[in-house]
């Protein structure tokens, strides 16, 4: 008999794309502990002397939960602890936002590339928060079968490459208000000069 609950499946797309989310974000820092660090402190959440202890706490705590979440046995606490981590960035972002600090690195685009805190990034971590508690709720009891499996890899490469999309958008969109301003400017420069050559 099947019980009530969140379908097995779906919940093991929201484990495994999170533990390839988290792993990857782990991975980036590691690769530049510095830069991660100096965005950390770009914060001003944390006096100066625990940015190191907390920079490495996060990165495992990050490597941690996306092990965690591959373990069926502790994967449930694994969704918890996600859920929790995204939520504290959301609110470390958020806390900055009100402050009025908009142009501090978010820290979570690694040494590859500087991401401005964004209003955007608060709402994509409340949704990734939202995720990870799919991934701790309890599931429908059915038997998983090969199309199970099909399904869960297809889910997490859609849910990867959407996520791509949706951060590329918003790594770019200071770029682009910044060319859409730019050309709003020299199309005010150029009016009246060419006002004039009609006069």
């Amino acid at each position: 008999m099947i019980g009530t609950g969140v379908d097995p499946t779906l919940q093991l797309v929201a484990r495994a794309g999170l533990s390839l989310l988290l792993g990857w974000s782990g991975a980036h820092k590691l690769r530049d502990v510095g830069a991660f660090r100096a965005a950390l402190e770009g914060y001003e959440l944390l006096p100066p002397r625990w940015a190191v202890p907390a920079g490495a706490g996060l990165i495992a705590a990050e490597v941690g939960i996306a092990t965690g979440l591959l373990l069926p046995r502790v994967a449930g606490v694994a969704a918890l602890a996600a859920a929790g981590l995204l939520t504290l960035y959301a609110a470390a972002i958020a806390i900055n936002l009100v402050r009025g600090r908009r142009d501090i690195d978010c820290g979570c685009a690694g040494p590859a590339g500087r991401q401005p805190i964004s209003a955007g990034l608060v709402a994509r971590n409340a949704a990734l928060a939202a995720v990870a508690l799919v991934g701790a709720v309890p599931t429908a009891a059915r038997p998983l079968t090969w199309l199970d499996g099909v399904t869960v890899l297809a889910g997490v490469a859609a849910l990867g490459l959407l996520y791509a999309a949706a951060d590329g958008l918003l790594a770019n969109a200071p770029r682009s208000a910044a060319l859409g301003h730019v050309h709003v400017f020299e199309m005010g420069a150029a009016s009246p000069a060419h006002e004039g050559a009609h006069d």
